[in-house]
């Protein structure tokens, strides 16, 4: 293996160095006269200490050259020099990957020494061909009563989360993380807090998790294409593990902040705003990378990402293109988080584009008979609240009410709580499952 690094590396050293310098510096951009690069090229720059970093080449005009780093390089000046590597970004991969953490460079992020790869991959992959995917035919496990009984999640689905900050997104990722059934967890934490990242690790996943899992980090504070190119190396790693025909689940937490850190990039190279700030680029990486899980010739990525909405609207830019890429969108409400109902699932305001094709007629029955009684409960909230409902006026409401502890015990569920799909379909059928008023 190690023998083959070499010749890998013989193979792709290039020899001539190609040169130039730094003409202007404009926020995160840098502006280099020469060298000759192509768009997504890798370069490092040097300062004027000697130290040098990663950049990427993101655009040019003239004979000039956009460069934007991954990293922050202090003392950077007009004039240092710019050397260009003759290769776009790319990652070592491997089963050396599981239980390791990985910042967005797809470099080592826990101190646990050098990842051990097989081979070496660019992270710009391309989606499966359409034809070569296969139908999404069985259901997934999540751990979780409300997805797996009402909104099922098919292996090489794609879903959503959709909340807004604050109510239990990550602690959602967390449970599914440690209670799926999937081979592999390569979950993408993308523009989170520093803090958060440990917190995640031992507090949500668990060594149990972590064992099984790849963690790709790329924090708020890291220059917005570093949180670009986390998404894609999140993206490669799913790729590898799918291509030895497992079952993969990619966690992908958030694609808001993936798109705002590309707003950023297109900003910068000069691109013009078009929908709320939001650059026409945005909207064309966004299925670029959501197209990258799903099911292919051999194994399979289920993806499920999470959608920051700003200020609680589920009809904002980024949410409303998401939504419509995806196979389906679980809510989440600050409303039913503030009452400590955890996991904070609208299960009316969500959907499972897949749900027919996953349930048997015995499940889909209780799922849509469990629906029809929160749905009337919901009608008559208001006159239950006040004591203005009077019993017998509509029969449906009437077992609704009846049924309120038995509907709220079932989609409720502690953090620690792991739920079987059997178990989870077994309760559905038994508490929901039988005929009741059609009112």
């Amino acid at each position: 293996m190690l023998l083959g690094k070499y010749r890998e590396h013989i193979r792709s050293f290039n020899p001539i160095r190609s040169l130039g310098t730094i003409n202007r510096i404009r926020g995160v951009m840098v502006e280099s006269l020469g060298p000759q690069m192509f768009i997504g090229e890798v370069a490092k720059v040097y300062s004027a200490d000697g130290q040098s970093v990663l950049a990427e080449a993101t655009g040019s005009h003239e004979q000039y050259n956009n460069l934007m780093p991954y990293e922050d390089l202090p003392m950077l000046q007009v004039g240092a020099k710019v050397k260009a590597t003759g290769s776009a970004l790319s990652i070592a991969v491997g089963d050396g990957l599981l239980g390791r953490v990985l910042d967005g460079l797809g470099r080592p992020y826990d101190g646990k020494g050098p990842i051990i790869g097989e081979r070496v991959v660019s992270i710009f992959g391309t989606p499966p061909n359409a034809m070569d995917r296969s139908p999404v035919e069985e259901q997934v496990q999540t751990g979780i009563r409300a997805i797996d009984g009402l909104l099922p999640l098919g292996n090489g689905q794609r879903v959503g989360i959709f909340a807004g900050s604050g109510v239990g997104k990550s602690t959602l990722l967390g449970m599914i993380a440690r209670n799926s059934s999937a081979d592999v967890n390569v979950i993408a934490l993308i523009g989170e807090r520093g803090r958060e990242v440990r917190e995640f690790i031992e507090n949500e996943l668990g060594e149990e998790g972590l064992a099984r899992s790849v963690l790709i980090v790329s924090t708020s504070d890291t220059p917005p294409l570093a949180r670009v190119r986390g998404a894609y190396v999140a993206a490669t790693v799913a790729e590898h593990f799918r291509d030895q025909g497992k079952n993969v689940m990619l966690l992908f937490d958030s694609v808001t902040r993936f798109a705002l850190a590309q707003r950023d990039v297109g900003l910068a190279n000069g691109e013009l705003p078009a929908t709320r700030g939001y650059p026409a680029s945005v909207f064309t990486l966004l299925p670029k990378l959501l197209e990258r899980s799903g099911r292919a010739k051999v194994g399979s990525i289920t993806g499920v990402y999470t959608v920051l909405v700003e200020g609680d609207d589920m009809d904002e830019p980024i949410a409303d293109a998401v939504r419509g890429y995806l196979d389906g969108h679980i809510v989440l409400t600050r409303e039913l988080a503030e009452m400590g109902h955890f996991p904070a699932i609208d299960v009316l305001k969500s959907v499972s584009r897949l749900s027919g094709r996953l349930q048997d007629a015995s499940q889909a029955q209780a799922a849509i008979g469990m629906r029809r009684l929160m749905a009337s409960l919901r009608g008559v909230e208001d006159l239950v609240r006040v004591g203005a409902y009077v019993k017998g006026s509509d029969p449906l409401v009437d077992e609704a009410l009846q049924k309120r502890e038995s509907i709220e015990g079932y989609l409720q569920q502690g953090i620690a709580e792991r739920a079987t799909l059997e178990q989870t379909l077994k309760s559905l059928r038994l508490l929901f499952g039988s005929g009741h008023s059609k009112g």
